[in-house]
Parts: C-alpha cells; sequence; structure tokens
C-alpha cells in the first residue's frame, strides 16, 4: 500500500518525531470507535518503515502522549497524507474521520484549499492513492 516512491518520506529527524507521527496516526485510526485490521496492518507498515521495535509500536495504543508538532512542511504534508491512507484502509469513510482530517491539516498549518483538493483526487482515484509529484503540486502551487 504505501508506495515505493515515499520510502524516503518516511525518514524523520528523531525518535520522538517518529513516535509522535505514529500517536497522532493511532488516535487518528481510532476516532471511528474501532481499529480495523487494515488500519492495524497499516500502521504497523508504517512502524516498521520507521524503525519503531513492535513491543513499542504496542505500547502507544495504551499511552497516548503528546503528539510533537512537525516544523519542516514537506514533513507536515507526508503526514497529512498518510492520514488521508489511513482514512482510506477500511473502505469506509467516517464523518468523525473526515472532520478529524482537517482539523489536524489546519493544526499543521497546511492550506484548507490544498488539503480538499487532495482528499478529492484520493476519493476518485481507484487505489485512493496520489502520485507524490501531484501532492507537493497541489500544495506548492497554494504559495504563488
Amino acid at each position: 500500500m504505501v508506495n515505493q516512491q515515499y520510502k524516503n518520506t518516511f525518514s524523520m529527524d528523531s525518535y520522538q518525531e517518529k513516535i509522535s507521527l505514529l500517536q497522532e496516526m493511532i488516535a487518528f485510526a481510532l476516532i471511528d470507535g474501532e481499529l480495523h485490521d487494515r488500519e492495524y496492518d497499516f500502521l504497523e507498515m508504517v512502524a516498521m518503515e520507521l524503525e519503531i521495535e513492535k513491543e513499542v509500536f504496542h505500547q502507544l495504543f495504551k499511552n497516548r502522549g503528546e503528539v510533537t508538532v512537525i516544523k519542516d512542511e514537506f514533513h507536515r504534508i507526508c503526514q497529512f497524507y498518510r492520514l488521508a491512507l489511513l482514512m482510506h484502509c477500511d473502505g469506509v469513510l467516517h464523518e468523525a474521520e473526515q472532520i478529524k482530517i482537517n482539523e489536524i491539516g489546519i493544526n499543521m498549518g497546511l492550506n484548507p484549499y490544498a488539503m480538499k483538493r487532495v482528499l478529492n483526487l484520493m476519493k476518485n482515484s481507484p487505489n485512493r492513492m496520489v502520485e507524490g509529484d501531484v501532492l507537493l503540486a497541489v500544495f506548492t502551487e497554494q504559495h504563488n
């Protein structure tokens, strides 16, 4: 499910940023009240890409700490996209997920219009994915 071209986007600056990223994703996955198998599998795959030990990964479901703000815009865009992929994992789009992803994106300082465009592109894509260059173009065109 994770496109190979995004492998480099999973490299974060610090271990705490990786943990924070997973905490945010776990909280987002649980927004509809349950964790679907496909959501868990996706989260586990992200944890492996981030080189987070399985024991630590499982502990994150029990201990919900503070989420660290991602400073770099590129990594914020990547995190937004990972959350959007997670949102589509179970094949059901809950209203609470849509509200929460917009709230998270705005709190990250992302452009609401660009977020809406990306979510629409994903919704209309047969595999619910957007190419990396398209994803970045949508966000960078808002800078002009």
